[in-house]
């Protein structure tokens, strides 16, 4: 589908353009991830039926504009929050010739390599509703619907949403960059972790992680989800009472829950940094973001994943 003629199509007609080969029924959800009874329940809204100044970006991109919707696609959601912190991927994923404001005709792209070239993924805006709440991403600005957009474009070149219900962050990784990528187990870690994450950071690395467990999604008391896939958004070397101490940034792409232990958000740790350090890093929120020690990375989480264009 080309995205400009589409455009200019429904522009000239006066028409919002309804995308035949991902309709606003069914059988793009899938027959699997809802009961029957719910699935004929869906609602299809557009943005701008939603809110009355809807935007597709606002004050840029971020992972805190993501927050896990229904189905569990949080191996999707952790690439796309790293994805947003290496604008030299994101802009190549996410056109700026389109939005709300001027040609607005109800249609989006985007691009999303598959082995080994971009598809340019054409939608309508259409998203869709389960008594009243986002089936798929919630916009944590409520009038900024990029997240929203970009996982649908996702699930078209899949097949379905139900497509995206489970999957490897890896995959998404790859998808969402063209790139090349490594996992490194953490169950039998390399002996100089600590340096490949410094490293992979300072190379602008896209990185990912998870946790294992056969029933997803599961809370422990100490604030981790088994089952489930983070981003690692930093990793640093702070001084810290009189040596040094390898800390690593996490985010959760439910938009919230969060670590308890060690160098969590209001962890005793925190009052032996200097302040500068302190002001610089923490970031005291119920985000889904939090800080915590190598050795804790390595006894809560399974598997690191880290994607770069090159080897």
């Amino acid at each position: 589908q080309d995205f400009n003629h589409l455009r200019a199509l429904c522009l000239s007609q006066g028409l919002l353009f309804e995308d035949a080969t991902f309709p606003a029924n069914f059988s793009s959800i899938g027959p699997n991830l809802l009961p029957e009874d719910k699935l004929w329940q869906i609602q299809w809204k557009r943005p701008n039926e939603l809110q009355r100044n809807p935007f597709l970006i606002i004050d840029g991109v971020s992972r805190f504009d993501i927050m896990q919707g229904e189905i569990g696609d949080c191996w999707m959601l952790a690439a796309l929050g790293s994805l947003t912190l290496q604008k030299q991927f994101l802009e190549n994923v996410l056109p700026k010739d389109q939005g709300f404001q001027d040609n607005y005709a109800g249609i989006f792209h985007f691009r999303v390599c598959i082995p080994w070239y971009w598809v340019d993924v054409v939608i309508d805006d259409r998203l869709p509703f389960l008594n009243g709440r986002y089936l798929s991403v919630h916009p944590r600005t409520s009038n900024e619907f990029w997240p929203s957009l970009l996982e649908k474009a996702y699930a078209k070149l899949r097949g379905s949403y139900q497509n995206l219900h489970g999957g490897y962050l890896s995959d998404a990784l790859v998808d969402l960059t063209g790139g090349v990528q490594v996992q490194f187990s953490l169950k039998d870690p390399p002996s100089d972790l600590e340096e490949i994450l410094k490293a992979a950071a300072k190379s602008r690395c896209l990185m990912g992680c998870s946790t294992s467990g056969h029933l997803r999604n599961i809370e422990l008391r100490n604030g981790i989800v088994q089952g489930h896939a983070y981003t690692v958004t930093g990793a640093v070397k702070i001084r810290y009472k009189n040596g040094w101490k390898h800390i690593i940034r996490i985010w959760n792409p439910w938009g919230h829950g969060e670590w308890k232990g060690p160098w969590s958000d209001e962890s005793p740790q925190w009052d032996h940094v200097e302040p500068q350090y302190r002001e610089a890093y923490l970031r005291d929120k119920d985000d889904g973001e939090f800080w915590m020690s190598c050795k804790n990375f390595q006894e809560q989480f399974s598997w690191l994943y880290v994607c770069n264009s090159t080897p």
